[in-house]
């Protein structure tokens, strides 16, 4: 079962299950931070307000990248289909790949700041990619075809 490739199978529920990501990680993000605050032997420190300015700015950038290489297009049969893009595994490694050497260059941070951190720049970047692909899926649900038209013969008079 290869649920990366689904080109082949129309976006279904009216695209809502592409801002399903946005509706959970908040919820697992909040839990998340409540457990950090409870742990024993372990002060909770908030990071700095420009440490999660970078952390939303990489985030944004980040969602970016992922936004411009996600595209979708409207079928003969009316749906409406993502489309495949060569390059979006590369770019999506090139991204984990970024975030691990994020983490083990600030890895001198105090744990509850370097998790803080990872999450509000998660949650920045898959709400920047997952909130602009459901209005590029809009976009192209609204797009009308063309009417393919026959090949017009042209009468030659002899």
């Amino acid at each position: 079962m290869n649920w990366f490739r689904r080109q082949d199978r129309p976006i279904k529920r009216d695209g809502i299950g592409i801002l399903v990501p946005v509706l959970l990680l908040p919820i697992l993000f909040a839990f998340t931070l409540y457990q950090l605050r409870h742990l024993p032997d372990l002060p909770f420190i908030l990071p700095a307000i420009w440490e999660v300015t970078v952390a939303a700015a990489l985030g944004l950038m980040f969602g970016t990248v992922m936004l411009i290489h996600t595209a979708y297009e409207k079928r003969e049969d009316g749906h409406v289909y993502p489309t495949r893009n060569k390059n979006f595994k590369y770019i999506l490694i090139a991204i984990i790949v970024i975030r691990f050497a994020l983490t083990e260059y600030l890895r001198d941070i105090d744990q509850t700041v370097l998790t803080v951190l990872a999450m509000v720049l998660a949650l920045t970047y898959v709400c920047v990619w997952r909130i602009g692909s459901y209005m590029k899926y809009k976009a192209a649900t609204k797009l009308e075809l063309a009417p393919v038209e026959p090949a017009i013969e042209e009468e030659q008079s002899a």
